[in-house]
């Protein structure tokens, strides 16, 4: 693919007199070159789960009104990004802030690799602007957390106890309505051994919310059987693990200037409307990319 790219601009060099077989290469490398990128990226897409589904989820931090009104803004931004990519997204519950935005959110990303390109989008996302919600509009900063996990349909290596399950319906209420399904049955999960609870509020049939639910309880249960053995790992070799609200990602500043910047690729731009209208092709390819 290298070669022939390399020869359509040889080709497009010698052609300049001849401007709609010109046209006609261009096309040819435009449509090559999108190929070749996308088969590029898959390169780095060697992990065990990257070419799983993706579930993310997003949980505001301390401070109350306005992370609850950041981590909205960052659920908009992933669904904007996924309408961008053709993925998709399904919102499986949110939980309303107490006067706006979210207190937290779970969506299930589906395509091929979705897992692979959105695993590094895990860690805390920082915002930096004038706050709506103050009388002052002073200067705000909010702290959201997004995690990303592969879906798992079942998990072999866990045996799980259906009497070690708590299952409870009720009916989802209250804003968020744009997102989910507010008038049906919803489904709570808890895995009692471990505390694990999840919930889905996406569909009509409340039998379809379980099987969702439980699809995202395999995929907690499989974090949580990798934290147990990291830990162990970690105790073997005496080193501290780090907290998870210690890896600040990404932060977004619209005030007093505009700059998304990620601080593990150091890509960075001054379009921040544009990022989180859902533009986050460049940051994503610049992580999957990144050996880090």
């Amino acid at each position: 693919m290298e070669n022939e790219i390399n020869e359509l601009i040889g080709l497009y060099n010698i052609t300049a007199e001849d401007k709609v077989l010109q046209k006609e290469i261009l096309n040819k490398y435009q449509e090559l070159k999108k190929t070749f990128d996308q088969q590029e990226l898959k390169i780095f897409l060697s992990g065990k789960y990257d070419s799983r589904n993706a579930v993310l989820s997003i949980y505001s931090g301390a401070g109350g009104t306005e992370a609850q009104d950041w981590a909205e803004m960052l659920l908009r931004m992933y669904l904007k990004y996924a309408e961008k990519e053709n993925l998709k997204a399904k919102v499986l519950e949110v939980t309303a802030g107490l006067q706006a935005g979210i207190k937290n959110a779970t969506l299930t990303i589906s395509a091929a690799y979705a897992y692979g390109y959105l695993k590094k989008e895990t860690g805390v996302h920082r915002l930096v602007r004038l706050s709506p919600f103050n009388a002052d509009n002073l200067r705000h900063t909010s702290f959201a957390l997004v995690e990303v996990l592969p879906q798992f349909d079942d998990l072999q290596e866990l045996e799980i106890d259906q009497s070690d399950l708590k299952i409870d319906t009720y009916k989802a209420s209250g804003p968020g309505g744009q997102y989910v399904n507010k008038t049906e049955s919803a489904v709570r999960i808890t895995h009692l051994p471990t505390k694990i609870t999840v919930a889905c509020q996406a569909e009509r049939l409340q039998g379809d919310n379980k099987k969702k639910a439980l699809k995202l309880l395999y995929s907690k249960l499989h974090q949580h059987l990798q934290k147990q053995r990291q830990k162990e790992k970690e105790q073997i070799k005496g080193k501290q693990i780090s907290a998870e609200w210690g890896s600040q990602i990404r932060s977004y500043v619209l005030h007093p200037y505009q700059m998304v910047k990620d601080h593990r690729t150091n890509v960075q731009t001054s379009l921040a409307q544009e990022v989180l209208n859902g533009d986050l092709s460049q940051f994503i390819e610049a992580e999957v990319k990144s050996l880090n």
